[in-house]
């Protein structure tokens, strides 16, 4: 599908909810909705927009669809580094299962029943966010030892990889080493998302670049199913789950600006808020300005 034909079908309101399937709903999280098909599952990326882990009221119009269609171009570009989720013929799935309205499949993927790994792996190239924090304490990021003397948002010697816990709903994720990782899943299987996250982010990392952005870091989350077959799952290398840069704007020694929620993280911090629910409302501008970054993603990547 081209930019202009997502760009063109995207609502001006934010959805915010997902009612009158007629399907289970097995789980609702920050922002996506799961249903039940009996033989598979339907995935649905709403427009509601989290930020210090709380939802706030204010979603952003056409995110979940912007998401999810970046998604499923990333799922088609990597599809030779390691099977994925989704099941191959979503046009036909959607016909079969009566999912007729345009909106609803572009926010949405048809996948494949499958048992989540207990970790959620992260993969860095840069040393940004929690990565620098840890390594100003430490000069270490999840027990990787790493130079002294790097600057803020400097380029690694090599990419490095940094899981950490999946916390239940309302708590935080907590990093681990590679010791703590592999006594969670085993170590065979540490071993081989390891080295799938740090290929997938070697690749997700060159092609960005060819759009004109730096992929910084990201989080994969895979899956097993019954015969311990790996699968990549949820959503790949979107701006929530991954910290993209303007390649024409990027530098050392600060945070650079970012393709995902800057805007609304900026906003929320210049207000006298404790980061508990509820959210304060944001201006449309602050909206809209987000949204941009997200169009402006998917544009540089599949326009």
């Amino acid at each position: 599908m081209t930019f202009a034909e997502i760009d063109s079908s995207l609502p001006q309101t934010a959805v915010t909810t997902i009612d009158g399937l007629p399907f289970p709903r097995i789980a609702s999280g920050k922002v996506r909705e799961i249903f039940d098909l009996g033989d598979a599952l339907l995935l649905v990326a709403t427009d509601r927009l989290s930020a210090f882990d709380v939802i706030l009221p204010d979603g952003i119009p056409g995110k979940g669809a912007i998401l999810t269609q970046m998604s499923h171009w990333w799922f088609a570009q990597t599809a030779h580094l390691i099977p994925n989720h989704l099941l191959p013929d979503q046009t036909g799935e959607f016909a079969r299962r009566g999912i007729t309205s345009r909106d609803l499949q572009l926010r949405s993927m048809i996948v494949r029943k499958l048992k989540p790994l207990a970790i959620e792996c992260v993969a860095r190239g840069y040393l940004i966010g929690s990565g620098w924090s840890s390594y100003q304490k430490t000069g270490e990021v999840c027990g990787n030892r790493l130079p002294a003397g790097l600057p803020q948002a400097g380029k690694l010697p090599a990419p490095i990889f940094t899981p950490t816990t999946k916390a239940p709903k309302g708590q935080h994720d907590e990093p681990i080493n590679d010791a703590q990782g592999a006594a969670t899943v085993g170590e065979e299987l540490y071993a081989r998302v390891k080295a799938h996250s740090l290929a997938l982010y070697a690749f997700g990392h060159d092609r960005a670049r060819q759009a004109g952005m730096i992929l910084a870091d990201t989080k994969f989350e895979f899956g097993t199913d019954a015969t311990g077959k790996l699968f990549l799952i949820d959503e790949v290398l979107t701006p929530d789950s991954s910290r993209y840069w303007p390649a024409d704007e990027y530098r050392t020694g600060i945070s650079p600006p970012s393709y995902d929620k800057q805007f609304v993280r900026d906003h929320l911090l210049a207000l006298k808020w404790d980061q508990k629910p509820p959210g304060p409302r944001l201006p449309a501008d602050v909206i809209r300005r987000t949204r941009d970054k997200y169009l402006a993603a998917l544009k540089n990547l599949i326009g």
